[in-house]
C-alpha cells in the first residue's frame, strides 16, 4: 500500500509507538493526523490546563516529526468525516490508531470502523485491556489476582521497545489547520510537555547512583518530599509508553542493591498495574463512568452541601493538609497521590458529598486527568467501586497530615497564611491559643478558617449513611485512619 494514516489520539510520541510502527509496516508513506473533536472539548469533564498541555504536546510532536521529514496534519470536526476527507485527499487506504477504552472513545471508533478501514492496535496499556481474565473467562474485579495474572504474562524486554524511526515518509501538499495557542499553559504547571521531557523524567526517576524509584516505598507517602515519578501526565497522553515504563520498573528491580530498594521498584510497578486494572475495569464495566460499581452504594443519602463543596474546591475547609492539596491542584494542575486520597476521603466521608462531584472537579483541573484512573481512584476512596477501600475506612485529616507532612513543609508551601504557625499546631491550627495565633500572625476565623466540620461527628454521620444504604447493616467495626 502506498499511504496510511496514523490517527494520533493518546499516543503523542514516536518512540515505542505501535500504531505508528504498524502504519510504517503497511505503507510507504504515513500521514500523522490529529483531529480536534469538539464533543470532547465541550465535555463537562474537560480541563483547560489539560487541553493546554495537549496543545503544547502537539507542537512538540510536530517538531519531532519535522525533524524526520514528516509533518503533523491537524483537522477539526467529526473524526469520521475528517478521516474520510483526509483519505480522499491523500489516497490513503488504511487508518491505524491506538486502542482507547472510554465509553465515548469506543462509540467513536465503532462509528469510524463502520465506514473506514480502521485498525486498532494495543499501546494504551502493556497488555490489551480485555486479555487478562479469570480461568472462566470473566474479568477480574479485585486487584491482587489481576496483578498476579498481569505479572504472569510475558513482559517485553528492553530490546522490544521500538526505537524512534529516523525517517517518516509523508506526502506533501496536504492542508493542515494551525495548532490552537489558546488557552496557554499557565506558568504554575510544573510539566514541560513532550516526549523528550517524558524520557528525561523517566531516566531521572530510574537512573543515577541512587535512583528515586528505589526510595519509592517510603517517598510515595510523603507530601513534603519529591518521592514520586511525576510521569502521570506523560502516560496520560502517551508521551511515554506504558510498556517502556513497565520495562524500566523491572530493570530497576533487577538492579536494586538491597531489599528496600527492590521493594520501591516493585511498588512503582504495582502502581502501573493499578493503572492497567482501572483501564480493564472501564473496558469491561463502562457504566462505572456514571454510577457506583456496587449497586447498594448507589442509594447513599448524600448531603451535597454546595457551600461545603465550594470551600473544598477553594481550599477553605480549615483542615490544612486538605486545603494545601486543593490549592496545589488549582495552581499546578497536579496533586500528589496521597493527597488525592486525603482530599477525596474528606469530600466523601467528612462532607458526605457525592464522589461524582469530586471526580468531575478533578477532571476539570488535573493535567493528568484520566477517565479510568480518576474514576477508579474516587470509587476506591468512596468505597463504592471494585476492590474499594471498605466504607468504614475514613481518613482522619489531622493524622494524615501529621504522617505525610510531619514538619508541615507542604502545608506552609501552599498555605502561606500558616507559614509562621509552630509545628505542633500546623495540622490543627484551631487549637492554637490566642497568644500563639497573634505571634504567628494567623488568627483563626480571620486569616484562616476554622474547620467546617468536626471530623468525629462527620465520621459518625457517614457511617450511618453508608449503613442505611447497605440496608441497615453496620458491617465491620468502624475505624478512622
Amino acid at each position: 500500500m502506498t499511504r496510511a494514516i496514523w490517527w494520533i489520539r493518546r499516543d503523542l510520541r514516536i518512540t515505542d509507538n505501535q500504531a505508528l510502527a504498524s502504519a510504517l509496516e503497511h505503507a510507504k508513506e504515513v500521514i500523522p493526523a490529529f483531529i480536534l473533536d469538539q464533543r470532547l472539548l465541550a465535555s463537562a469533564y474537560v480541563g483547560s490546563k489539560r487541553v493546554s498541555f495537549l496543545m503544547e504536546g502537539l507542537r512538540r510532536l510536530e517538531a519531532d516529526l519535522q525533524a524526520r521529514g514528516s509533518r503533523l496534519i491537524l483537522r477539526q470536526g467529526d473524526p469520521r468525516q475528517e478521516l474520510a476527507a483526509l483519505m480522499a485527499e491523500s489516497g490513503a487506504g488504511l487508518v491505524f490508531a491506538e486502542q482507547d477504552v472510554s465509553p465515548y472513545a469506543r462509540r467513536r471508533d465503532a462509528r469510524v470502523a463502520q465506514h473506514l478501514p480502521l485498525n486498532l492496535v494495543t499501546g494504551l496499556t502493556v497488555h490489551p485491556p480485555g486479555s487478562i481474565l479469570k480461568a472462566n473467562g470473566t474479568p477480574y474485579t479485585v486487584f491482587t489476582p489481576f496483578s498476579r495474572s498481569w505479572k504472569a504474562m510475558p513482559l517485553p524486554g528492553a530490546d522490544a521497545i521500538l526505537t524512534a524511526p529516523q525517517v517518516i515518509p509523508t506526502p506533501t501538499g496536504l492542508p493542515s489547520q494551525p495548532i490552537p495557542t489558546v488557552p496557554a499553559l499557565p506558568p504554575g504547571v510544573p510539566f514541560l510537555p513532550g516526549e523528550a521531557e517524558a524520557q528525561r523524567r523517566l531516566r531521572h526517576f530510574v537512573g543515577g547512583v541512587q535512583p528515586a524509584i528505589h526510595g519509592y516505598a517510603e517517598g510515595r507517602n510523603r507530601l513534603d518530599l519529591a518521592g514520586t515519578s511525576t510521569l502521570s501526565p506523560y502516560l496520560r497522553f502517551g508521551m511515554l509508553s506504558a510498556r517502556q515504563a513497565a520495562v524500566a520498573a523491572r530493570e530497576a528491580t533487577e538492579l536494586a542493591p538491597n531489599a528496600q530498594a527492590r521493594k520501591g521498584a516493585q511498588i512503582w510497578l504495582n502502581e502501573l498495574i493499578w493503572r492497567e486494572f482501572y483501564v480493564a475495569i472501564l473496558f469491561h464495566f463502562p457504566a462505572v463512568r456514571g454510577q457506583s460499581f456496587r449497586p447498594d452504594y448507589g442509594r447513599i443519602g448524600w448531603e451535597n452541601d454546595e457551600k461545603a463543596f465550594t470551600a473544598w474546591c477553594e481550599g477553605r475547609t480549615g483542615y490544612p493538609v486538605v486545603d494545601a492539596a486543593m490549592r496545589q491542584l488549582a495552581q499546578t494542575g497536579w496533586m500528589h497521590n496521597r493527597a488525592r486520597m486525603i482530599v477525596a476521603s474528606f469530600l466523601v466521608k467528612d462532607l458526605l458529598i457525592d464522589w461524582r462531584w469530586g471526580e468531575r472537579w478533578f477532571m476539570q483541573h488535573l493535567v493528568d486527568g484520566d477517565p479510568a484512573a480518576n474514576n477508579g481512584g474516587w470509587q476506591w476512596t468512596a468505597g463504592t467501586g471494585t476492590d474499594a477501600a471498605p466504607y468504614f475506612r475514613i481518613f482522619n485529616p489531622v493524622l494524615q497530615g501529621q504522617k505525610s507532612d510531619p514538619q508541615g513543609a507542604y502545608v506552609r508551601e501552599w498555605l502561606p497564611e500558616l507559614a509562621r504557625v509552630p509545628d505542633r499546631f500546623i495540622h490543627q491550627p484551631w487549637t492554637m491559643p490566642k497568644e500563639d495565633q497573634q505571634k504567628a500572625d494567623c488568627r483563626i476565623g480571620r486569616d484562616y478558617p476554622p474547620p467546617i466540620v468536626q471530623h468525629a461527628q462527620a465520621r459518625q454521620r457517614t457511617l450511618a449513611a453508608y449503613a442505611q444504604a447497605r440496608g441497615g447493616k453496620a458491617g465491620a467495626e468502624p475505624y478512622s485512619k
